[in-house]
């Protein structure tokens, strides 16, 4: 029996290094990259590869605490949002059921005012009819 050979490491390993120096010269000639290689904090990076990690490192494990408060901003506006709609439909219902009692206590006030004014024109009209007939000029006693 024939034992198969394993692939040759080197090979592979040679293979893996091309492909990581072509996904390199990739980054490497992007424009953006470019720029910003061009300007005083790109040059100063390079010229100081340990603050170079440390900001990426910075920045990389800063994305998690910044994610997690930006996703409590919106779930607390999303909230905030919420309970001003509910609060502003029960301030609405209160308002229109206060609304509602106010109007019917000024239709009950306004007919038993209406009522009164009547009833003491009729008795007030009758009193002074009373007190004071009227003339007729036509000769009638």
């Amino acid at each position: 029996m024939a034992k198969e050979e394993p692939p040759s490491t080197s090979k592979d390993l040679k293979e893996l290094q091309k492909k990581l120096s072509l996904l390199v010269a990739s980054i490497q000639n992007n424009s953006k990259v470019v720029a910003f290689m061009k300007s005083p904090v790109g040059r100063y990076l390079d010229r100081h590869p340990f603050m170079a990690l440390t900001v990426l490192l910075f920045i990389a494990m800063s994305a998690v605490p910044v994610g997690f408060f930006l996703l409590i901003v919106v779930l607390t506006s999303l909230a905030a949002l919420v309970g001003v709609i509910l609060l502003e439909g029960l301030v609405i219902s209160v308002g229109g059921l206060l609304l509602l009692c106010v109007l019917c206590g000024l239709s009950f006030v306004s007919l038993a005012m209406s009522g009164t004014i009547l009833v003491s024109y009729i008795v007030v009209s009758s009193l002074v009819n009373y007190w004071f007939p009227p003339r007729c000029s036509a000769g009638l006693p």
